[in-house]
């Protein structure tokens, strides 16, 4: 509940698996959209497994329709907890920012007045704003 009612107050939250898939379902609620969560599995000992929260969907494959931000930001999570390369993962996350402040959207967090793509796109976006090294701004 207080996932819900204070989501700031959390950096980090320790579970197991199955209540993990649950809170992380919960947390989807807040960012409006499941495709732009990423998640860790984290043991005491390797790196880890990062990945979306998200399902496969197979009922989108091949159509250029996904949403690959939860993707991308595993890919950082894997970077900052499972390697120690915190440099390389802020430039990934600030890059998703400033792809957003560009307001490039993908169809699930597509509104009016903004720049609709799809996966490609939007990944070509973060791409560019990594390759720029621009600061987000939030």
């Amino acid at each position: 509940m207080q996932l819900i009612r204070d989501p700031k107050q959390f950096d980090t939250i320790v579970t197991n698996n199955i209540f993990g898939d649950i809170l992380s379902d919960e947390a989807s609620m807040i960012t409006g959209s499941i495709p732009m969560l990423p998640s860790a599995s984290l043991g005491e000992s390797g790196p880890g497994l990062f990945e979306p929260i998200h399902g496969s969907a197979p009922d989108i494959a091949g159509q250029d329709k996904a949403n690959p931000l939860a993707t991308i930001l595993s890919a950082a999570m894997l970077l900052k907890y499972g390697l120690g390369e915190e440099k390389a993962a802020k430039r990934i996350e600030d890059a998703v920012v400033d792809a957003l402040n560009k307001g490039f959207r993908t169809g699930d967090i597509y509104s009016p007045g903004n720049k609709l793509g799809g996966c490609k796109e939007m990944g070509e976006e973060v791409l560019k704003s990594v390759d720029s090294k621009v600061p987000a701004t939030v």
